[in-house]
């Protein structure tokens, strides 16, 4: 039997269909087959956990690849396994009530008395928190993958200059976000390299470093027009998000934009009033696009305290 189980420990982690093998052991009503089973559905469940916490805050875009998807997720499911079966952990439970429901005696288990519930307090509680997790995945609106990913990506960057400017990180990735379709549309050079230009700034004659010129649609008289524009390349995403910040807080232009940070609306508004973009719908479309970052910003906060309390 425990060969078995240690092959079905291994095909879960890759196969979800070896439950119905863990099914069949089931119908045995053995205390062992019972004890599998419940450690399988922990693995499964630890397994999701994993997953959905490595695509909310690890990947970056800059290096993903199918290979390196199918390591990360074949190290995932050994991590789910290995992390599945503990004593006291959520397996213990499952397998209690498949035992009362079936008529089993669990050697090692106990019945309903008080004492006795008093001792699974703890294995309860954790499975308390379980449900809360899942309930919080199940209740969250999902953002578009590309949005998530370009949040994670730039959130440290955009922090660091949060702090040295004084304008909101959400504010800075929210508009970068906007600008570059969510990293989907970054400006690139003729040789395809990217510009690291988060803000679609242009090259002006005070601009000395490397410039990528490129197609852009600019309203003029309230009608879009394509026109070639000149735009700054930088070395770096930071050094874009630098940029920015020193133009919004240095130039004359910008001057009250940097001051109106209560809300997303009076940002966006101002910064369109100073002329940054000529998109008539600009500021409405930027307080969306900084409201999305701070609720994307808000579902990985509380995915990280909700799996804190799960484990």
């Amino acid at each position: 039997m425990s060969l078995g189980t240690s092959r079905l420990d291994q095909a879960l982690a890759a196969d979800a269909n070896a439950l119905n093998q863990l099914k069949a052991q089931a119908r045995d009503k053995t205390p062992e087959a019972i004890r599998a089973t419940a450690k399988q559905f922990e693995s499964l469940f630890m397994r999701e956990l994993i997953k959905s916490m490595r695509e909310a805050t690890l990947k970056s875009g800059l290096l993903d690849s199918p290979g390196g998807d199918l390591g990360a997720d074949l190290l995932d499911q050994q991590f789910a396994v290995q992390m599945s079966g503990q004593a006291g952990g959520l397996s213990d439970l499952i397998a209690a009530q498949l035992a009362r429901q079936m008529g089993v005696a669990l050697p090692g288990s106990s019945t309903a008395t008080a004492p006795d519930q008093a001792a699974a307090a703890p294995v309860n509680s954790r499975l308390q928190r379980a449900s809360s997790l899942a309930a919080y995945q199940t209740n969250t609106a999902a953002a578009a993958p590309s949005q998530s990913r370009f949040v994670a990506q730039h959130s440290a960057a955009a922090e660091r200059v949060a702090q040295q400017t004084g304008i909101p990180a959400s504010y800075l990735i929210g508009q970068a976000g906007h600008e570059t379709g969510w990293g989907r549309h970054e400006i690139k050079g003729p040789d395809g390299a990217p510009s690291h230009n988060l803000f679609g700034i242009k090259a002006d004659a005070g601009w000395r470093g490397a410039v990528a010129e490129v197609t852009t649609t600019e309203y003029v008289g309230g009608q879009a027009t394509k026109t070639r524009a000149k735009f700054r390349a930088y070395d770096s995403y930071e050094a874009s998000l630098h940029d920015y910040a020193r133009l919004i807080t240095g130039a004359p232009r910008y001057r009250q934009v940097a001051q109106q940070t209560a809300s997303p609306q009076a940002f966006a508004s101002s910064l369109q009033q100073a002329g940054y973009a000529s998109d008539p719908a600009y500021a409405a479309k930027l307080s969306r696009a900084i409201e999305t970052t701070q609720h994307l910003q808000q579902e990985l906060q509380g995915r990280r305290q909700v799996l804190a309390q799960a484990l």
